[in-house]
């Protein structure tokens, strides 16, 4: 069966580095933890690194973190269903907010509940996906301002999430200035600027941050190490936190090419032929994972650098054995590192197993 690991000493070192790093810069930060898919075992672990808030994107995860600890504040770090609403102001201290008649209904149930419900009110910065447009703003926060039972506490913008728009210091200024425009507007203290996601963080270390911009949500960084700018690991961060290991289940010297009548296979691609390569054999792994599991190998980078793609189906992956110097058995575990997407998929796959480490 295979595994996903979670280092723990991995993880740790990324928090604390987080941690001096926005400290540092006079910012606060929240680690946003979908990417433990509500595993309860990783939870307990990230809570016990630093407990102030965690963001999450699934009710289901909220719950379970409430579960652990009822105190941390947590963030619910998107738009709201109308269907979740009584599960919102039960599970998610905060949640982020575009439309009005969602915040009515927040509103109304946290009357129902005999709470208050803090929001962030999302702004829309040019990557198109949530967000209320600039030009709206005003009038917006006029109306939601008068609702019971709800308190905003700030606003808040996505960059690179959707269409690839890139944070730029121009950018925060004026998701800073519009947080000044509605102070001096309506005379009331907006909390909380949050800036962003992973992706804010190279400009953080070349102080391109406004003064005003003082919240931010970290997921990928903190997970793999990433400077999302340079896709490069950052310097004294790990990339190694996640690592998924995959049983060799047959090991075979095979043709390069197939033979027979050739057609699209099940994920529609149709294989293109290099003649050259006819007569050609190479030693062919079988793994036990699949696109069940993993989606694409776009996603995947072998620890053994020599190792290739071949392909792969809905439960089981073919690497070639070729060029590399390690001589694998059938039995022997392959070990992946993986990019964002990838580690998201396989822990939400419950084929999965899952192990602290």
């Amino acid at each position: 069966m295979a595994f996903v690991t979670l280092n723990k000493k991995s993880l740790e070192t990324n928090y604390t580095y987080l941690s001096n790093l926005f400290k540092k810069h006079d910012k606060e930060w929240a680690p946003v933890v979908k990417m433990l898919c509500g595993h309860k075992q990783f939870l307990e672990f990230i809570l016990s690194l630093g407990e102030e808030q965690v963001c999450d994107a699934r009710l289901t995860n909220l719950r379970t973190i409430k579960s652990i600890n009822p105190k941390v504040e947590t963030i619910y770090i998107k738009p709201p269903a109308k269907r979740s609403i009584k599960s919102i102001v039960k599970y998610a201290d905060v949640s982020f907010n575009t439309e009005f008649s969602t915040i009515k209904w927040l509103s109304e149930e946290a009357k129902n509940q005999n709470k208050v419900h803090r929001i962030i009110i999302m702004i829309e910065l040019g990557d198109l996906r949530e967000g209320i447009l600039g030009e709206h703003l005003l009038d917006f926060y006029k109306k939601v301002f008068d609702l019971p039972n709800i308190k905003v506490v700030g606003i808040g913008a996505n960059l690179n999430c959707l269409s690839g728009v890139m944070p730029s210091k121009d950018k925060l200024i004026q998701l800073s200035l519009y947080e000044q425009l509605i102070e001096a507007k309506f005379g009331k203290k907006i909390e909380n600027v949050t800036g962003g996601s992973s992706v804010m963080i190279p400009l953080l270390q070349k102080q391109q941050i406004p003064k005003g911009v003082n919240h931010f949500r970290i997921g990928e960084t903190l997970f793999f190490g990433i400077d999302l700018f340079s896709n490069k690991t950052i310097p004294k961060m790990k990339n190694d936190v996640f690592l998924l290991h995959a049983e060799i289940i047959e090991i075979t010297e095979k043709p390069v090419l197939p033979y027979g009548d050739l057609e699209e296979n099940p994920s529609g691609e149709l294989l293109e032929i290099n003649p050259e390569e006819y007569g050609n054999t190479h030693k062919r792994a079988i793994l036990d994972i699949g696109l069940l599991d993993i989606a694409t190998t776009d996603f995947l980078i072998p620890v053994d650098k020599k190792l290739t793609f071949i392909g792969a189906s809905s439960d089981m992956l073919v690497v070639d054995l070729d060029n590399s110097r390690k001589k694998y058995k059938v039995g022997d575990v392959v070990s992946f590192k993986m990019k964002y997407m990838g580690a998201l998929r396989i822990m939400n796959s419950r084929y999965i197993e899952k192990r602290l480490i």
